[in-house]
C-alpha cells in the first residue's frame, strides 16, 4: 500500500471536517464506526453545533472524497490520544477504540488505493537521473560520471523507494534546463572540442600543500615532495588531496591523458601504535588518481564530481614510476588520494606527539609536523616526480565520433542521415516523418544561422538530447491496445535490466516482430540477465527494495564508529548485498536465501566487522570471498547483513520499532499506517532506569497503540543484537549517567503464536512460516520496478500465477525475475 504523501495530509489539516458516506466494506459490521460516532461525537460535532468546524451528522463509510480522508485520519489521531471524547464527556471502551481506529484505518487504506489507482497502467515516465547518465554513456560509448552531468539536477522523487515510478518522474521548467545545459556541454566536450596536439608536462617541485602542511613542508621539503597524509574521507582535511600547485588550470581539453608518479610509501614499518593511523600496515599502500577543478571549489578538499580514474600499490623499498591511463575533461587537473591511508592525519599528529615526544630533540615544546617529517616515522605516501601527456590520439578515431556518426566519422554529405541514425538509437524506435522534419529543420535552421556543418550537426545533437522522445520512455503503443508493441517492449526490458538503451541484437529482434513471441522473450531476458551490464539491475533494485541508497544519510559518529569512515564500509556494505543477489540469480539459487543463509560474502573489512575467522587470512587485494556460515549463529540472509541493519537503523541508535517496519514493509511486503501526528516519537535511548523493550511494553498499555505495536515490535527485538552499522552486541552502551550497560533481550512472540529466543530462531520462523508471503512481496516489488508503476488489486491474481509458478523451481530467483518479465503485467502498456 502507498503512504498517503504527509504534505498532502497538511495542506488540508486545517480545513472543515464533514463527512459524507455511504457503507463499509465489511458486510458483517457495516455501523461499527458510524455507531461510535453516534455515541460519542455527535453532541458536539452535530449539525447544530459543530464544534472545530467539524459536523458528524452524515458520517458512514466508504469514504469519497480527499477531504473524508483527511477527517478520518483526523479521527483516528484523537481518538488514539484520548483527547476526544473529552475528558468530562461519555469515554468508550478501550475495545471500542481500537474497533473505531481498525474500522477506519482499513477504510483509508481503500480509499487511498481508489485514488492513487493508475488503472493497471505504466504512467509515460521520463528517464531518472541514474539512467539518464547510463544512457548517455551508451549513447556516447565512454563514461559520462567525469562530467557531473546531473550534479546539478533535481534529486529524483522516490515512491516507496523506488526511483523508477513514473507518476513520481516529474519535469519541471528548472530540469529541462539543466538537461539542455548538461546536452550542449556533453556534446561540445567530446565532439565539439578543438583538435589538439599531445603535450607533456614535467613537474619536479613547487608541490605546495595548504593550511597547516604549508610550514612543514616548506622548511623539512622545500615544497620538493608532495605528500598524502589521510584516507579523503575526513573531518579535519589536512593531506587528503595532493595536487599539482603549478597545473590548476588543468588539461586543455577532454581526452585521455599517461600520468607517471615517482612515489615511495614511507614509514609503513613505523613502531608507532597502529590504533593512532586506525590503518592495517600489513596491507600495502594504495595511490589513487581522481579529477579536480580549482574552479569548483578548494582543489586540496572534496569536490562533487571525482569518480576514481585509476589505482595502484605504492612500493615501500624506494621511490618507483607508477603510471595511469586516465580520462580528464577540460580544465580538470588530475589529483592523488591515499584510499587506505590513516583515517585522520592531524589526531595522529596531536597522539604521536603524546606518546612519543620523548624520542625527539627538546621535547618539552612539543612535537611538531615539522619534527616529525624530519626526524619521526609518520606513515605517508611521498611523490617526487609527476609527469603527464595528452590528449592521446584513439587509432580510428574517438569513442564518441564513430558511436555517434560511425567509423568514417561526420561526413557533411551524409549528415541528416548519420542524425537520422543516431535519433533512432536515442527514441529507441524508428523515425516517423515529424521526427525527421524536426531534426531537418533544426539542421537547416543552423546552417543559415552560418554554422558550420558540423556545428550544426552538433547543435542539432543537444536539441535531440532535450526531445521528450529521448528524456521519456514514450511508448509508440496506442492508447486502445493492451499488449505493448516490439519496440517499446525492447525498450522497458531493456532498462528493467541494463537501465540503458536496447542493443543490436534486441532491436533487430523488436524489429523483425520475433520479441513478443514468448519463446524468444525468454531467450533475450536470459541473454540480458547473463550479461555484465545487468550489475545496473542488482544495483538499481536493491537501492530501491532495500532502499540501500540511503545508507551513509544518517551516519554513525565518527568516535562510536570510526571503522565505518576509516575503512569506507558502506561501499564494502552494499558490495556483499550486490554479490549475494547476483550469486543467487546466477546459480537459481532459491530466493528463500535471504531469510536464512549458510553463507555470505565478504572482503576484509567486513570479516573484521562480522569477527569471521576469515579476517586473518584475507587481504584487500582478495577483495569478495565467499565464506561458510554453517556454525555462525550472528549471520546469514538479508537479516544478518550490515547494509540491512545500518540501512534499518539512525546512525546513532536502534529501535525495534524502526528494524520492525522494515521487515514489515521489505521482508513481508505489508506497509503499517502511520503513528498519529499528534503522538511524540518514542525515545530509543536505552539510557536511565528502563530499557527500550520496558519502553515498548509500557507504551503498548494504551490499546489503540497496542494495535500496531503488536505486529511490529517483535519483528525488531531479534534485530536488537546489532548495533546501528551491524556490529554483533549482547549489551547496549552504558549509560553517561550509571556505569551500567543494560542486557539485550532477543526474544519475542508473533501475533500468531510464534516465538523464538534468539535471532537465530527469528530467522527460522521466517524461513518455515513466511517463505511464501516473502517470495510473494518480491515478486511485486520486482514488478513495480520493472514496470514503473506500482501494483493494484486487478494485479493481484497474475501475481498470484507467477508465485504458483515458481514455487515448483524452489523459488529460483533467476526463474522469479524471467517470470516477471515475461508475465502479462509486464508486457501491458
Amino acid at each position: 500500500m502507498k503512504a498517503f504523501p504527509a504534505a498532502w495530509v497538511f495542506g488540508f489539516f486545517l480545513g472543515t471536517a464533514s463527512v459524507v458516506v455511504a457503507e463499509e466494506h465489511d458486510p458483517q459490521s457495516p455501523s461499527t464506526a458510524a455507531a461510535f460516532v453516534q455515541a460519542y461525537c455527535i453532541e458536539c460535532h452535530g449539525s447544530d453545533s459543530a464544534e472545530g468546524e467539524r459536523e458528524f451528522d452524515s458520517f458512514s463509510l466508504p469514504l469519497t472524497t480527499e477531504q473524508q480522508l483527511i477527517s478520518a485520519d483526523e479521527m483516528i489521531d484523537q481518538v488514539t490520544l484520548k483527547i476526544m471524547p473529552p475528558e468530562d464527556a461519555e469515554q468508550p471502551t478501550d475495545e471500542e477504540r481500537v474497533d473505531f481506529v481498525s474500522q477506519l484505518r482499513q477504510e483509508i487504506e481503500h480509499t487511498r488505493d481508489r485514488f492513487e489507482s493508475s488503472g493497471g497502467r505504466t504512467v509515460m515516465r521520463r528517464l531518472s537521473n541514474r539512467e539518464y547518465e547510463n544512457t548517455l554513456a551508451t549513447l556516447f560509448d565512454r563514461r559520462v560520471d567525469t562530467l557531473g552531468l546531473t550534479a546539478d539536477f533535481p534529486k529524483d522523487t522516490t515512491s516507496h523507494h523506488m526511483d523508477t515510478i513514473g507518476e513520481s518522474l516529474v519535469t519541471s521548467g528548472f530540469l529541462l534546463d539543466q538537461h539542455f545545459q548538461a546536452a550542449s556541454r556533453l556534446v561540445e566536450a567530446r565532439l565539439g572540442k578543438p583538435a589538439v596536439e599531445p603535450q607533456s608536462w614535467h613537474f619536479t617541485d613547487n608541490f605546495r600543500q595548504y593550511e597547516e602542511l604549508t610550514g612543514a613542508h616548506r622548511t623539512v621539503f622545500k615544497f620538493e615532495f608532495l605528500c598524502l597524509y589521510e584516507q579523503p574521507n575526513t573531518d579535519t582535511r589536512q593531506g587528503g588531496y595532493g595536487h599539482i600547485e603549478d597545473f590548476l588550470e588543468g588539461v586543455p581539453v577532454s581526452g585521455l591523458y599517461d600520468i607517471e608518479v615517482n612515489a615511495q610509501a614511507m614509514h609503513r614499518d613505523t613502531h608507532y601504535a597502529a590504533e593512532i593511523f586506525r590503518i592495517d600496515f600489513s596491507e600495502p599502500f594504495q595511490l589513487a588518481v581522481v579529477p579536480g577543478d580549482a574552479t569548483k571549489g578548494h582543489i586540496h578538499y572534496p569536490q562533487a564530481i571525482e569518480p576514481i580514474l585509476g589505482t595502484a600499490i605504492v612500493p615501500d623499498d624506494q621511490p618507483e614510476w607508477l603510471s595511469f591511463r586516465v580520462w580528464l575533461e577540460a580544465g580538470q587537473t588530475p589529483r592523488f588520494i591515499f584510499p587506505n591511508g590513516p583515517y585522520e592525519s592531524r589526531a595522529s599528529v596531536i597522539e604521536t606527539n603524546r606518546k612519543y615526544k620523548d624520542e625527539f630533540e627538546n621535547p618539552k615544546v612539543g612535537v611538531s609536523r615539522t619534527s616529525l617529517l624530519r626526524e619521526g616515522e609518520l606513515p605517508h605516501i611521498k611523490i617526487g616526480e609527476i609527469k603527464v601527456r595528452g590528449p592521446l590520439a584513439e587509432p580510428g578515431g574517438s569513442k564518441e565520433e564513430v558511436a555517434v556518426f560511425g567509423k568514417d566519422g561526420f561526413q557533411e554529405d551524409n549528415a541528416l542521415e548519420q542524425l537520422f541514425a543516431f535519433g533512432q538509437r536515442a527514441f529507441r524506435r524508428p523515425l516517423n516523418d515529424a521526427d525527421r522534419a524536426r531534426i531537418e529543420a533544426i539542421y537547416q535552421t543552423r546552417l543559415s544561422e552560418q554554422a558550420a556543418p558540423r556545428q550544426a550537426a552538433l547543435d542539432t545533437l543537444k536539441m535531440m538530447l532535450c526531445s521528450p522522445s529521448f528524456l521519456y520512455l514514450s511508448e509508440i503503443t496506442a492508447e486502445d491496445d493492451h499488449e505493448l508493441l516490439p519496440y517499446d517492449l525492447a525498450a522497458r526490458l531493456s532498462y528493467a535490466l541494463w537501465a540503458a538503451p536496447p542493443d543490436e541484437r534486441l532491436v533487430e529482434a523488436a524489429e523483425s516482430g520475433r520479441l513478443t513471441d514468448p519463446a524468444e522473450l525468454r531467450s533475450q531476458i536470459q541473454r540480458l540477465l547473463a550479461d555484465e551490464r545487468s550489475s545496473e539491475f542488482v544495483n538499481g533494485f536493491l537501492d530501491s527494495w532495500l532502499n540501500l541508497r540511503d545508507i551513509g544519510n544518517l551516519p554513525p559518529p565518527r568516535k562510536a564508529a570510526s571503522e565505518y569512515y576509516a575503512e569506507n564500509l558502506p561501499e564494502s556494505m552494499k558490495e556483499e548485498t550486490r554479490l549475494f543477489f547476483r550469486d543467487l540469480l546466477r546459480e537459481n539459487g532459491s530466493a528463500t536465501n535471504f531469510l536464512d543463509s549458510d553463507y555470505t560474502f565478504v572482503d576484509k573489512k567486513l570479516a573484521k566487522l562480522y569477527q569471521l575467522p576469515e579476517r586473518d587470512s584475507l587481504r584487500l587485494a582478495d577483495g569478495f570471498q565467499r565464506v561458510s556460515l554453517t556454525d555462525n549463529k550472528q549471520r546469514g540472509g538479508l537479516l544478518g547483513m550490515a547494509s540491512v541493519l545500518t540501512v534499518s537503523a539512525n546512525g546513532v541508535d536502534t529501535s525495534p520499532v524502526t528494524r520492525g517496519v522494515w521487515v514489515l514493509e521489505n521482508v513481508l511486503g505489508i506497509t503499517p499506517p502511520p503513528p498519529p501526528d499528534e503522538v511524540p516519537a518514542l525515545d530509543s535511548n536505552v539510557s536511565g532506569a528502563k530499557t527500550i523493550r520496558e519502553k515498548l511494553e509500557k507504551h503498548r498499555e494504551d490499546k489503540t497503540c497496542a494495535v500496531c505495536h503488536r505486529n511490529i515490535d517483535p519483528l525488531g527485538f531479534a534485530l536488537e543484537t546489532f548495533d546501528p552499522i551491524g556490529r554483533w552486541r549482547t549489551k547496549y552502551p552504558k549509560s553517561k549517567f550509571k556505569n551500567v550497560a543494560a542486557k539485550v533481550d532477543p526474544s519475542g512472540s508473533l501475533p500468531s503464536g510464534e516465538t523464538y529466543q534468539d535471532f537465530s530462531g527469528f530467522k527460522a520462523v521466517l524461513f518455515e512460516n513466511r517463505r511464501e508471503p516473502f517470495v510473494r512481496n518480491l515478486i511485486e516489488t520486482l514488478l513495480t520496478y520493472a514496470t514503473g508503476r506500482h501494483m493494484e488489486p486487478l494485479d493481484q491474481s497474475e501475481i498470484d500465477r507467477i508465485l504458483d509458478r515458481v514455487k515448483a523451481d524452489d523459488y529460483g530467483l533467476q526463474s522469479i525475475v524471467e517470470e516477471v518479465l515475461a508475465s502479462d503485467i509486464f508486457r501491458s502498456r
